[in-house]
């Protein structure tokens, strides 16, 4: 029997082609010398034992939304300027993908959530790795958003807008709205407010494992929700349940990666600016 050759798709981020292009040249002949298959950009991906992302965390995301439910592990080559996803630096390419050949990395399962519109799943991808935020349309007025976890009433929020994040984003969208950092594989999710017309409204940390359901009453009668960054405008009768999804992202991590040096890295984390 001949030994199975390990399949690479390498996708990279569209708006920086001709910069990437000379590091995707360059896994493409590392891959091809060590008896590997790469394919570029590949339509379908079935078959594919790998995914290499070259880009930022939103090429990263583009990626994962491509792998969907098929849990093929990713790779993220960091090309942007932060990267918590993607966090592979452009010259650590062919010492990166030996360990991956050799079997030498760990494997971590991000979560991912679903959105449902009144209790069907929306027309475009509903699954998010970062977040899915409601946000108001307008740029006069706030929105109302009655939230719900486990049918229970939690608050009726006054705001711009409310982010739902998993562990994964909450170093994205949420953090800038003043949200927690929480570490990977914690089993939370965080709901954070955006510019809350209330100071005593405050970031809530809960289970993954909760179902949270929104309802949103807006001045011009609809709204928008970004899964992931995907937007799309909704009827403020309309009624969204956010909740686990049944599978996970699986990422590509390096025995030397530490999460709290990331976090020290890339968002100075902890730093003193009085040290010099």
């Amino acid at each position: 029997m001949s030994e199975h050759k390990l399949v690479f798709a390498i996708y990279g981020n569209a708006y920086k082609r001709q910069a990437i292009l000379p590091f995707i040249e360059r896994a493409v002949a590392y891959l091809e010398s060590h008896h590997a298959t790469p394919l570029v950009e590949p339509e379908n991906i079935e078959g594919v034992d790998y995914v290499i992302s070259m880009g930022g965390d939103g090429t990263f995301l583009e990626a994962a939304n491509k792998v969907g439910d098929r849990e093929i592990p990713i790779l993220g080559v960091n090309m942007g300027r932060l990267g918590f996803l993607a966090d592979v630096l452009p010259s650590e390419i062919e010492t990166t993908l030996d360990h991956v050949l050799r079997g030498d990395h760990i494997i971590e399962d991000h979560t991912v959530i679903k959105l449902e519109t009144n209790g069907e799943t929306v027309e475009c991808n509903p699954f998010a790795l970062n977040d899915i935020a409601v946000l108001k349309r307008d740029s006069a007025s706030m929105i109302s958003i009655r939230a719900y976890v486990n049918g229970d009433f939690l608050v009726n929020y006054q705001a711009d807008g409310l982010i739902i994040a998993t562990p994964t984003g909450s170093t994205a969208y949420s953090l800038s709205n003043g949200g927690p950092i929480i570490v990977p594989q914690s089993g939370s999710l965080c709901i954070t407010p955006v510019a809350p017309h209330s100071l005593n409204i405050r970031p809530i940390v809960i289970n993954d494992t909760s179902v949270i359901e929104l309802e949103v009453c807006s001045r011009s009668h609809n709204f928008l929700v970004a899964v992931d960054g995907r937007s799309m405008k909704m009827a403020e009768e309309t009624r969204l349940t956010i909740r686990k999804a049944p599978y996970t992202i699986k990422l590509i991590k390096l025995k030397s990666q530490r999460y709290f040096s990331t976090l020290h890295e890339k968002l100075m984390w902890g730093a003193d600016t009085r040290q010099r």
